[in-house]
C-alpha cells in the first residue's frame, strides 16, 4: 500500500509541474462582472445617464484587454429584481456569489462622485470615479484605484439639467476609461505575468468536506491533495474521527479539482459519492459490508 501511495504522489507532483509550466504561458482569463455601488447618497445613482456612460466605458476597457465581461441584467434577469438603486456592498456581493451560470470570478465595484462649485461668473465641475477588484470566491481584494479630474470643467451659470448631465457625463467617461485601463492592467498582472513561480494565477478557494472516512484515510487524503495541480494552501476547519473539513486554495478551476478528487479516491480504492455546489465539494464515503 505504501509503495502504491508513493507512486501516486510522485505522479501527482510530476503532473503539477507540467500544468504549472503550461499555465505560466496560457493562464485562464477570469469571468468578470462590473457593478456600480451607489449606496452613498452623495454618489451618482444607478439610474443616471452619467452612471451608464461610466459603466459602458469600464466594460469597454476591460473587454479590450481580452477579459470576458458579462452583462448584469442579462445574467440576473430571472432571479433578481431589476432597476434597484442605492445598492449596498452586501447586496452586490450576495448577488454575484449567487450567480452560477456563468460563474463569476472577479467583480469590479465602482462609485462616481461629482462636486459642483458655483461662483459669481461660472460653475466649476469636478468628478471622481473609484473602483476596486474583488475575488468573488475568496473575498480577497485584488486591487483598487481612483481617478479624479484635477482640472475643473467650467460651465455657464445658466447651464440647465441637460447641460449638466452632458458635461459631467463627458468628464466622468474620460475618467472611467483611465480607471478601466488601470484595473485591467492590475488584473492582467495577477493572471498572466509570471506569478506561477510564486504560487500561481488568480486563486480560488473551496471547502472540501470528507464524510465517513477513518483518521488514517483522512491522513492519506491530506497527503495527496497537497500535490494536486494548482495547489496553494489549505487549512483544517474541523476534524473528527469520521469527518474532516478543509479550506482549500488553488489556482485550478473547479472542473480540474473535481477530476483530481475522483482520481485520488479511485487510486486509494475507496467508493465514494462526490457532489459540488457553489464553492463546496462534499465527498461521502460509501462503506461496503465486510464478510466476517
Amino acid at each position: 500500500m505504501k509503495t502504491i501511495l508513493s507512486l501516486f504522489i510522485a505522479g501527482c507532483v510530476f503532473t503539477s509541474c507540467i500544468w504549472g509550466f503550461k499555465s505560466s504561458f496560457a493562464a485562464d482569463k477570469p469571468n468578470l462582472l462590473v457593478f456600480g455601488k451607489d449606496s452613498d447618497s452623495d454618489s451618482i445613482p444607478r439610474n443616471s445617464r452619467i452612471f451608464k456612460r461610466v459603466l459602458n466605458s469600464l466594460i469597454e476597457e476591460l473587454s479590450n484587454e481580452g477579459f470576458d465581461v458579462y452583462d448584469e441584467t442579462a445574467i440576473t434577469l430571472e432571479n433578481f429584481k431589476q432597476g434597484r438603486n442605492r445598492r449596498t456592498d452586501a447586496e452586490l456581493i450576495d448577488i454575484v456569489r449567487s450567480i452560477q451560470r456563468p460563474p463569476i470570478d472577479v467583480c469590479i465595484i465602482f462609485t462616481i462622485y461629482v462636486r459642483k462649485k458655483k461662483l459669481s461668473y461660472t460653475m466649476k465641475l469636478n468628478s471622481r470615479v473609484e473602483g476596486r477588484l474583488l475575488n468573488v470566491k475568496t473575498g480577497q481584494r485584488l486591487g483598487n484605484f481612483e481617478v479624479e479630474s484635477y482640472q475643473s470643467k467650467n460651465v455657464s451659470l445658466d447651464c440647465d439639467r441637460e447641460c449638466l448631465l452632458e458635461s459631467i457625463g463627458s468628464q466622468s467617461k474620460k475618467l472611467s476609461q483611465d480607471l478601466g485601463d488601470v484595473l485591467a492592467r492590475k488584473l492582467t498582472y495577477i493572471v498572466d505575468s509570471g506569478l506561477e513561480s510564486r504560487g500561481g494565477n488568480l486563486p480560488s478557494a473551496y471547502t472540501l468536506i470528507f464524510n465517513g472516512f477513518s483518521g488514517k484515510e483522512t491522513e492519506q487524503i491530506e497527503e495527496l491533495f497537497v500535490s494536486f495541480s494548482g495547489y496553494k494552501s489549505h487549512r483544517p476547519i474541523s476534524l473528527s474521527s469520521r469527518n474532516a473539513e478543509y479550506w482549500y486554495q488553488t489556482s485550478s478551476k473547479s472542473a480540474q479539482l473535481n477530476r483530481s478528487l475522483w482520481k485520488m479516491t479511485r487510486n486509494l480504492g475507496i467508493e465514494m459519492r462526490l457532489t459540488f455546489s457553489g464553492s463546496e465539494f462534499r465527498i461521502q464515503k460509501i462503506n461496503l459490508r465486510r464478510n466476517r
